[in-house]
């Protein structure tokens, strides 16, 4: 199936999808924040620069969206898991890299020291599982990190 729009078109619809303060992460960070704890945004000194760092507990949050980071589960279904009808061998090249810079990114990250949570884009929609998924991470024992 060929793409419905222009190449311009489509370059400019995908330079629009955002990397950071998407729904799901404000959702998250609303939350977190409500508990009363307090981070960092999308710290640059870390691998991955990721979304959520409490520094003092020693905990990172990281929100991931279901289609760009390959959340195929029989949870997900909605149609952004979906993978596009177009193109499909870059497609599967495109998550396939995401799914391989994540694995490495969660490596180094507890290799420095810290404990790492994901969440998926799909979980942001359940307020209360969410809330309680939450809790339960940052209540649990503090680690300290190693500093760079």
């Amino acid at each position: 199936m060929a793409d419905t729009v222009s190449k311009t078109e489509r370059s400019r619809i995908m330079a629009a999808v955002k990397g950071k303060d998407t729904a799901p992460e404000m959702v998250v960070r609303r939350m977190v924040h409500a508990m009363g704890y307090r981070y960092r945004l999308h710290v640059r000194g870390l691998p991955g620069t990721p979304d959520m760092v409490l520094v003092r507990h020693g905990k990172i949050i990281e929100v991931r969206g279901c289609f760009w980071h390959d959340h195929a589960t029989g949870k997900c279904l909605g149609r952004g898991c979906r993978l596009p009808v177009a193109n499909r061998a870059y497609w599967r090249g495109k998550i396939a890299r995401n799914r391989r810079r994540d694995a490495a990114t969660l490596v180094a990250l507890r290799r420095l020291g810290w404990r790492v949570l994901i969440v998926w884009e799909c979980q942001t929609s359940g307020a209360v599982p969410l809330a309680a998924r939450l809790r339960g991470f940052l209540q649990r024992g503090v680690a300290v990190a190693k500093r760079n």
